[in-house]
């Protein structure tokens, strides 16, 4: 069984799976209970399949919801990752701009006191240095 963080070197590797509708977020191998939980906490479903080897976990969207309720799900999942410090790839054709706009403000506003926000202005248009999108083949 294959795992992209791993293969790619980061952290959470954010992608549909090949052949499905299914919208995964694979985190490498031995990833951090805090991280974990983090994924939890942002709306993906934890997934484990334990062989008499290693135990695999990884994330997915809620089946529930439609195509573009994933996607937008798992944008607004970019900032409070990046902000942890975790590296993520999420694939080009999941990524939704202005739900990363809207998040990153929401972020922003939750973790800084009001009198410290910056001046309003246009916010950014593509994701933060450690967000590498990419359209991955199956």
């Amino acid at each position: 069984m294959g795992n992209r963080a791993d293969d790619e070197g980061s952290d959470v590797e954010i992608y549909r799976k090949p052949l499905s509708t299914t919208l995964h977020a694979d985190t490498a191998t031995g990833a951090p209970e805090q991280l974990l939980a983090l994924l939890d906490e942002l709306g993906l479903q934890r997934r484990t399949l334990t062989t008499p080897g290693p135990s695999y976990v990884w994330h997915e969207a809620p089946e529930d919801l439609s195509d573009d309720e994933q996607k937008r799900l798992v944008t607004r999942a970019l900032p409070a990752l990046l902000m942890a410090g975790y590296i993520v790839h999420i694939s080009d054709e999941l990524f939704d701009p202005a739900a990363y706009q809207e998040a990153a403000m929401e972020y922003r506003s939750r973790v800084r006191p009001p009198a410290a926000a910056a001046p309003a202005g246009p916010p950014a248009a593509s994701p933060a240095s450690g967000v590498s999108r990419a359209s991955r083949s199956a």
